[in-house]
């Protein structure tokens, strides 16, 4: 499945791609089912299991569902109408969605939590229901959230899915191996042969303008971190950092005084400010998830920002380097931390970042898939374990050390032939495989880990 840089990279709403994103775009699925259809429904119903019932209300998956129903979707989200539109359903218990009638729905008794029956399907699964006048079902949907704002039905997780870009593709790779070996015949970078590949399905200045788009969004998401301040909802009474952080820093800029590490600093400051502005529900850029989030963006502005003679005409580069090695990961593993843990969304948006890095920094399509390959293995292992169901603790400051770990993998394999010892392919294969291994403890619970070390949590 050739999956495009802008299923990769979508822009939409936090703090979860999985348990945010994805079950708003599932309620539009919904009601857009129920406008093709014959039937007049009087209510509605929805009930979330496994992953998306234990951490859903830190995750903000009731509030999610609500609004999807009501018609909002993550990419146009209007955060102060969204308030507004949720406070009227609570007070008149009815939705009113564009093109249906109004429909019942209080959101006390008709979203459930079911903590007790999972879904086989996959860990973040959905039931919706459509109701008569008498509260019998006359329409009934199961979706899968699957990681990074993706969603499938039921019978669309059972089958094969045809690809998302054509199948006539010029660099049609599936495999790290492939990528490198294509790109070694071909005599073009990754990043070229997966413009090429987008390209086959759109023109070019509906690819370059998406690109820019993508990381204008990226960008400004950093910005807004960097001057926002206060505490984070959810009840943690965690307050924002990047702020105060990124005030110190451009403080002691000029002095020489700050030691070489300080560049850490400035790389966390720009993903943990990503990462707060995804916990106050504001609008990111999955990359390739919402709890991910900062990586990308952060180990992008370290180039832009702190590398000498840096270019911004090479934005693009990265983005589609960084979506080639996602696509990888997501094909042949999981970028879901409900599926494989947290190894499958930093793990993954780190190796995204060192790729890109290398890219446009200079290296070969050897030595970017070995970026990609340091970066992901040294996340192997890592449990989604969120206190109280946040993306909070200890998510914000992961990114940081995601991307700091991105550009030291980059810089290890610049200063390589491309050759190591664990090829790319198998570290993905050994992601997965982990993950399968892992209890469901610490795969997006919040029943194991440090969601049950905190005290007071």
């Amino acid at each position: 499945m050739f999956l495009s840089i802008f299923e990769i990279f979508k822009i939409g709403v936090g703090p979860s791609s999985s348990h945010t994103m994805g079950p708003m775009l599932a309620a539009a699925r919904f009601l857009d089912l129920l406008r093709d259809s014959a039937f007049s429904a009087n209510g509605l119903r929805c009930s979330l299991h496994g992953s998306l019932a234990f951490t859903g209300k830190g995750h903000a998956t009731d509030r999610a569902v609500i609004l999807g129903l009501a018609g909002f979707r993550p990419d146009s989200f209007d955060q102060d109408r969204a308030e507004d539109e949720l406070a009227q359903i609570t007070r008149t218990r009815q939705l009113s969605p564009a093109g249906l009638p109004t429909l019942a729905f209080d959101p006390a008794q008709d979203l459930v939590f079911d903590y007790d029956h999972p879904l086989e399907g996959h860990a973040n699964g959905m039931i919706l229901n459509a109701l008569d006048r008498s509260g019998d079902v006359i329409l009934q949907e199961t979706y899968y959230s699957i990681g990074g704002g993706f969603v499938l039905t039921e019978a669309e997780l059972g089958r094969d899915h045809s690809p998302r870009l054509p199948t006539n593709v010029p660099y049609p790779f599936r495999t790290g191996a492939e990528m490198v070996a294509m790109a070694t015949r071909s005599g073009k970078s990754i990043a070229q042969m997966k413009w090429d590949n987008e390209m086959s399905a759109q023109s070019h200045p509906a690819l370059a303008g998406g690109i820019s788009r993508v990381w204008e969004a990226m960008n400004a998401c950093i910005e807004r971190g960097l001057h926002r301040d206060g505490l984070l909802p959810g009840g943690l009474n965690l307050r924002r950092r990047a702020h105060r952080i990124h005030q110190q820093l451009l403080s002691e800029r000029g002095q020489n005084l700050a030691a070489p590490h300080v560049i850490n600093d400035w790389i966390s400051v720009y993903a943990m400010a990503v990462n707060e502005e995804n916990a106050a529900g504001g609008q990111v850029v999955t990359a390739p998830t919402n709890g991910a989030a900062g990586v990308i963006p952060a180990t992008l502005r370290y180039y832009l920002d702190h590398v000498p003679l840096a270019q911004p005409g090479k934005v693009a580069d990265f983005l589609l380097t960084a979506a080639a090695v996602g696509g990888l990961i997501k094909q042949n593993a999981s970028i879901s931390g409900a599926e494989v843990g947290c190894q499958g969304e930093v793990g993954s948006a780190s190796a995204m970042a060192a790729a890109g890095l290398c890219e446009i920094l200079g290296g070969t399509p050897a030595q970017v898939a070995n970026a990609a390959e340091i970066a992901l293995e040294h996340h192997l292992g890592m449990t989604c374990d969120p206190v109280r169901g946040l993306v909070q603790a200890p998510c914000i400051e992961r990114n940081g050390l995601g991307a700091i770990k991105a550009v030291s993998a980059a810089s290890l394999a610049l200063r390589g032939d491309g050759q190591h010892l664990i090829s790319l392919d198998a570290c993905v294969e050994t992601m997965r495989q982990t993950g399968l291994d892992m209890s469901h403890k610490y795969k997006e619970t919040s029943l194991g880990g440090l969601a049950v070390s905190v005290p007071n949590c």
